[in-house]
Order: structure tokens, then sequence, then C-alpha cells
């Protein structure tokens, strides 16, 4: 495994859409390994494979629970039901968090790294997480969805 490098703010890679997996094979599997040491080095909920460079539809989260790192090979949100306001940030814009709306229950469908179609229904944190990298996926930031007036810049801990 190993750390992969972040794209970040201004890097036109993070504003493009990413391709749909056709074959799940060892060098996904290797770049998923990469994804979750990545996501787990900078303290992230989520990755997106486009946030290291790779314009493939694979996300990695992780709320640090006893379920471990989720894998979602071309997730599909089916559906969404009511909304909440969250903060956010993003890996690829170190330092800023702002409020954004989301769905507060989502449905989505995706492939498991071994190949099988899955349903996942999620709620609060992980509905966030699932919107935020799907997002990603489709080439739309986080900051472009921002409730007006909440964007915070935080000094990164020395």
């Amino acid at each position: 495994m190993a750390i992969r490098n972040l794209r970040f703010e201004g890097d036109e890679i993070l504003k493009k859409k990413s391709k749909e997996v056709e074959v799940i094979d060892d060098k996904l599997q290797i770049l998923i390994d990469d994804m979750i040491e990545t996501m787990h080095k900078y303290n992230g909920v989520g990755l997106a494979a486009v946030q290291v460079g790779i314009l493939k539809r694979v996300i990695t989260i992780d709320l640090y629970d006893d379920r471990g790192p989720i894998v979602l090979i071309n997730p599909v949100i089916t559906k969404t039901k009511g909304e909440q306001e969250v903060d956010e940030g993003c890996l690829s814009f170190p330092n800023q968090f702002a409020k954004v709306i989301r769905p507060a229950e989502v449905t989505a469908e995706y492939i498991d790294r071994e190949g099988k179609k899955m349903r996942v229904k999620a709620k609060e944190l992980l509905a966030q997480a699932i919107c935020h990298e799907v997002d990603h996926l489709n080439g739309e930031v986080f900051v472009d969805k921002i409730v007006p007036g909440t964007l915070e810049y935080v000094e990164p801990e020395k």
C-alpha cells in the first residue's frame, strides 16, 4: 500500500467526470487499498479516486466505527429523503469548512470490491459522505454548494 498524492483546489481534474469501472482487477484493488491508506493518513471520512488523480468511479468512506472502511464502486444515489444542514470540509480543500445542505437520508446502489451488487440506506454522516464523494465523481466540489457566508478558513495545527 502507498500514500497517494492528493489533488487540491484549482486542479482541473477535480472538475472532470469520472468513468465507470469496467473491471475489478488487481490494479483496482491496489488503488482501493492506497485510497484507504491515504484517507486514513489525512484523517478523512471519505475519498474519491479523482482526488488522487484517477478518473474512476471509486470512493472509500470510513466513519471510524465498527464497520471499518466502506468501498463503493460505480455508486449511484437512487433515492433521497429530507435534508440536513451540515458542516463540511474536504481533503482537496484543506483548512476550509462550510455549511452545506445535504439529504438527511440516501439510498445508493454500488458494487463492492469483490464485485457484488450492493445497496445501502444511509443517514446522517454516512449519507453526507456518500453525497459528497459522489459529487466528486461528477466533477462537483463542496465549495460550489456552500450556504452563503459560512465558509471558514482554519489555521492548520503546527
